[in-house]
């Protein structure tokens, strides 16, 4: 089967936590992800969060993932020491990968050293480049700019159909 990119939205911001959470969705569903996935995923949200740091604007942005089986999958970033990313990954409905069952809304945090697959990183360069923009170089950090600033494409990367 050859490559495909999926489909890229954009859900609007939360506060959770106390950090804002910018979050992007990655589908090949043209109907989206289904409801109960994403309230299954963004209840383990708080989990996923480091507690701000207090020096650094309490900022997250995260990617869920509906998988083309039975996988779903919500990475999150959250801007710690500044300048780096924190990540966070949980997975639900993936056996191989720690999951109970099958079930694509039982989420469970994954304990490997990744940071997501081809269809989950172009929001990565955005929010590195946002990052920049709104926080890193003008003299006062806007974070509430930053929260505005999405990737805004209906794919996940290219042109192809």
């Amino acid at each position: 089967m050859a490559f495909e990119e999926k489909l890229l939205s954009v859900a609007p911001p939360v506060e959770v936590a106390g950090r804002r959470v910018k979050r992007y969705h990655v589908t090949a569903d043209p109907s989206g992800i289904a409801p109960e996935v994403a309230a299954a995923a963004y209840a383990l949200l708080p989990e996923l969060l480091p507690e701000p740091d207090g020096t650094t604007p309490p900022a997250s942005f995260s990617v869920l993932h509906r998988g083309g089986d039975s996988g779903a999958y919500l990475n999150t970033y959250s801007w710690v020491w500044d300048n780096v990313l924190h990540c966070s990954i949980a997975v639900a409905g993936q056996p191989g990968l720690g999951c109970p069952d099958g079930d694509p809304t039982r989420f469970v945090r994954l304990e490997r050293p990744w940071i997501g697959c081809v269809w989950e990183l172009p929001p990565l360069a955005h929010e590195r480049d946002a990052w920049v923009r709104h926080v890193l170089a003008p003299d006062r950090p806007d974070l509430d700019a930053y929260v505005a600033d999405s990737l805004r494409s209906p794919r996940t990367g290219g042109t192809r159909a």
